[in-house]
């Protein structure tokens, strides 16, 4: 007679793995989506830290908006030319799978005016599907599979 062993079949086996395939081939979209939500959340926030940033170098010094991200940078003692009112990774230009780029205005009478920034996946419909922009408005608008601009539409 012979001993039967226990255990799962090869069948077996190979049916679990194919139902455990079908369950993350449904998921793994979904995740992507997640992330995609998450990196264009971040980047309005990134945003709005970098409008409240400008309000509070020009409310401190004097001169305007900064003429640069850089001015905002962090530093061991905060001046004009290094604020220390954003962390460095925004500083660096590049945070959560988007790129931000500020244009300070040209300067009138030792004061820069205006300033804009735009927010843009750093690799587009992976890293996020919205383009961001604002201005010394405050306003922050959106437009999705192409740069915004002051005519884009605000968000909500």
């Amino acid at each position: 007679m012979r001993n039967k062993q226990k255990g799962f079949s090869l069948i077996e086996l190979l049916i679990v793995v194919a139902i455990i395939l079908i369950i993350a081939a449904i998921a793994i979209p979904n995740l992507l989506r997640s992330k995609m939500a998450a990196n264009e959340a971040s980047a309005v926030g990134s945003l709005r830290t970098l409008n409240t940033a400008c309000i509070s170098y020009s409310s401190t010094y004097g001169i305007g908006f900064p003429a640069a991200m850089t001015n905002l940078a962090p530093a061991a003692a905060a001046t004009s030319t290094a604020a220390d009112l954003i962390d460095s990774v925004l500083a660096g230009g590049t945070k959560s799978g988007y790129t931000f780029v500020y244009t300070g205005g040209t300067a009138v009478g030792g004061q820069v005016p205006t300033y804009t920034t735009t927010a843009n996946p750093v690799t587009a419909n992976q890293t996020g599907t919205r383009y961001f922009f604002t201005d010394q408005s405050g306003v922050i608008r959106q437009n999705v599979g192409g740069a915004a601009t002051v005519t884009s539409t605000p968000i909500s």
